[in-house]
C-alpha cells in the first residue's frame, strides 16, 4: 500500500507531502490546477520516462518519494526474489531525481536500473489512465487472470507440468542436437585427440610460473656467477676483525666502548656468515645446457597448449574435464538414444493428459470469469456489452501446458467482440478496467490501483455505478481516483484538493486535504460550476449522506 508520497520542484509542484490510507482517496479540483501532475509524478518515480522538462523553472533537479508498506509473506518473498530487501517494518522507499543530464531511481537508498524498477512496482502499484499502459490489456497476461481465478487443482497441475516439461525439453533439445551421426563422430574424433594431447602434457597449476622462474636462472648462471665472485672478492677483509681486537684492547680503560665491541663483533660475525654463502653458491651454481632446452621445451608446450585452448593452465585443466564428460557422453549415446526417445515419447503422453485437463479447467473458469465481468460491465452502464475470452492452442507444449488466451469485448449492441487491447476510449477502457478489477480484487495481489480520469465521457446514472464500483474495490484495495464528477467523489473515504495558486510572479501546485464542510464546498463546485447557491450546496450535503449510507451497504 503507498503510505506516503513527497514531491519537490516537479512541473508546477514546488512542494507537496502527502499521507494516503486505506479505502477510496478521491483528488479534485479545478481543470489544469494539476491533479494529473500529481499522477505523473508518481510515475515518474516508479520509472515511467520523465525529461528535464518536468524540472521546475529555476530548480537544479526535481525529487519525487514514495512510501510503500509491503504486506504479506508471499508479497514479500517476491520482492526479496528481486535482490531486494525491505525493511523490517515491511516498508520500501522508492526515489528518483530527475537531473538535467540523467536522472537515479533508488530504492531503500539503492540505485536500481529502469528495467528492475519496473518488476518492482508491478506488484505495488497499477496506474490505469488513458495513456498508460495496462497489464490487462497485454494478451500475454490474461492466462495469468484466468488461472488466478481457477481451483487449487490447476495449480497442482501446473507444477506437475512444469516438471515434465522441463525433462521432456531437455531429452528433445538433446535428440535434436546429436540427431546428426556423422557430426557426432566428427567431434568425437576431435575430443578424443584433444583429451589425449592435454593428459600427455601432465599439466600441473603453478608449474608455468616455476619453470620460467628457474628458466631464468639457468640463462643468466654466467652472469650470477660473475657478480657472487665480485662480491666474494669484496668480502675478502680483515678490517672489521682488526677493529674488534683494537676496541677490545682498551674496553677495560673506556667501558663505554663496550657496545661498540658488541656491534663490531656482530658484524663480523655477519661477514664470516657473508663469505661462507657466497663461496657456497658459487660452487652450486653452473651453465646447463641441456638443462636450459628441457626448459624451454617444457615451456613452449605449456604456451601452445595455452595459445591453442584460449586458456592458461587451471583453465585447460578444467576444459579437459568437460571434454572427458561430452566425450563420454558421445561413446555412449548410440546405445541411449533409444532410451531418450522412449522417455520422451512417455513424457509427451503424459503433457498431453495433464496440459488437456488444465484446458478443461480453464475453459471452465474462463466461462465463469466472463459471465461475472459481463455482470460489473453491465452494471457500469455497458447494457449491450458483450466479453469473451477466446482459447487459442499453441504449438507444442510449454511449462503450464499449451494455451492462449485472448480478451474480447464489445461495447456497442451490434458491433462483433473485438480485442480488448483494440479498445481506443480511455473512458471506455477505465471502466472495462474497473469491472475487471471489481471481479478480481480477490485475486489481485496488487495493493494500490490509481484511476486517472476514469470519468471521461460519462454522467447521471453510470457515474453514480462507476463510483459504487470505485467504493466497493477500496473495500479490498487502496483505490486513488481523479475525478471532476460529484458522484464520484461524493463516495471518497479521503478527499485531497487540488488548487493553482500565484503570488503574482510564480504559479504553483498546492495539495491538501479536505473533509467537513470544504469536501460539502467541493462537491456544490462540481456540481454548479462558478455559481454555487444553498440549493446547490444543500443537494452536495444531500450527495454525501447518500454516499455514505451506500459505503455501509457496501
Amino acid at each position: 500500500m503507498l503510505l506516503e508520497l513527497h514531491v519537490r520542484n516537479f512541473a508546477l509542484i514546488e512542494q507537496a507531502d502527502l499521507v494516503f490510507r486505506e479505502g477510496l482517496t478521491v483528488l479534485s479540483g479545478e481543470t489544469g490546477a494539476g491533479k494529473s501532475i500529481l499522477i505523473d509524478s508518481i510515475s515518474a518515480a516508479l520509472g515511467a520516462k520523465a525529461g528535464k522538462d518536468l524540472i521546475r523553472t529555476g530548480a537544479e533537479y526535481a525529487y519525487i518519494d514514495l512510501l510503500f508498506s509491503v504486506e504479506g509473506e508471499e508479497r514479500r518473498q517476491e520482492i526479496l526474489d528481486l535482490g531486494i530487501t525491505p525493511e523490517e517494518d515491511g516498508t520500501l522507499i522508492l526515489s528518483r531525481k530527475i537531473m538535467k543530464n540523467r536522472s537515479v531511481m533508488r530504492v531503500n537508498d539503492e540505485a536500481v536500473t529502469a528495467a528492475l524498477l519496473k518488476k518492482l512496482t508491478g506488484m505495488l502499484i497499477d496506474i490505469h489512465g488513458q495513456h498508460e499502459h495496462q497489464k490487462l490489456l497485454y494478451p500475454e497476461s490474461h492466462l495469468t487472470f484466468i488461472d488466478r481465478m481457477a481451483p487449487e487443482e490447476l495449480s497442482r497441475l501446473k507444477e506437475r507440468t512444469a516438471g515434465c516439461y522441463k525433462r521432456y525439453a531437455e531429452i528433445r533439445a538433446v535428440l535434436k542436437k546429436e540427431a546428426d551421426r556423422s557430426f557426432r563422430a566428427r567431434e568425437e574424433e576431435i575430443l578424443r585427440y584433444e583429451v589425449a594431447e592435454i593428459e600427455a602434457a601432465r599439466l600441473r597449476p603453478g608449474e608455468e610460473d616455476e619453470l620460467r622462474a628457474e628458466y631464468t636462472k639457468v640463462r643468466n648462471a654466467a652472469r650470477i656467477t660473475a657478480a657472487l665472485s665480485e662480491a666474494a672478492e669484496a668480502l675478502e677483509t680483515d678490517q672489521v676483525s682488526r677493529a674488534v681486537r683494537r676496541i677490545s684492547d682498551v674496553t677495560e680503560y673506556a667501558p663505554e666502548l663496550e657496545t661498540l665491541r658488541a656491534e663490531l663483533e656482530e658484524l663480523d660475525a655477519l661477514l664470516s656468515d657473508a663469505r661462507r654463502n657466497t663461496g657456497d653458491l658459487i660452487r652450486e651454481m653452473t651453465f646447463d645446457e641441456q638443462r636450459l632446452a628441457e626448459l624451454a621445451e617444457r615451456l613452449d608446450l605449456i604456451r601452445g597448449l595455452e595459445d591453442k585452448y584460449g586458456e592458461d593452465v587451471p583453465g585447460i585443466l578444467e576444459l579437459l574435464g568437460r571434454k572427458q564428460e561430452r566425450l563420454a557422453f558421445l561413446e555412449t549415446f548410440e546405445a541411449r538414444r533409444a532410451d531418450m526417445a522412449a522417455e520422451a515419447g512417455r513424457l509427451e503422453k503424459e503433457l498431453s493428459a495433464l496440459s488437456d485437463r488444465i484446458t478443461s479447467i480453464r475453459k471452465e473458469t474462463a466461462d465463469r470469469l466472463a459471465g461475472e465481468i459481463s455482470g460489473q460491465l453491465k452494471a457500469l452502464n455497458f447494457a449491450g456489452s458483450v466479453f469473451e475470452i477466446r482459447f487459442t492452442e499453441k504449438e507444442g507444449f510449454g511449462p503450464d501446458g499449451r494455451d492462449g488466451a485472448e480478451f474480447f469485448i464489445s461495447t456497442n449492441p451490434g458491433e462483433p467482440p473485438k480485442p480488448l487491447k483494440n479498445v481506443a476510449s480511455g473512458g471506455e477502457l477505465s471502466r472495462i478496467m474497473l469491472a475487471m478489477k471489481t471481479v478480481l480484487a480477490d485475486r489481485d495481489e496488487t495493493e494500490t490501483l490509481i484511476f486517472d480520469e476514469i470519468d471521461t465521457g460519462i454522467s447521471g446514472r453510470t457515474a453514480q455505478m462507476v463510483s459504487e464500483r470505485l467504493a466497493m474495490a477500496a473495500r479490498k484495495r487502496q483505490v486513488l481516483c481523479i475525478t471532476h464528477l460529484p458522484q464520484i467523489a461524493a463516495m471518497a473515504d479521503h478527499h485531497l484538493l487540488i488548487r493553482k495558486e500565484t503570488d503574482g510572479s510564480r504559479t504553483r501546485t498546492g495539495i491538501r486535504e479536505i473533509s467537513g464542510e470544504e469536501i460539502t464546498g467541493e462537491l456544490a463546485r462540481l456540481i454548479g460550476g462558478t455559481t454555487i447557491t444553498s440549493g446547490v450546496l444543500q443537494t452536495a450535503g444531500e450527495m454525501k449522506t447518500l454516499a455514505e449510507e451506500k459505503k455501509s451497504q457496501i
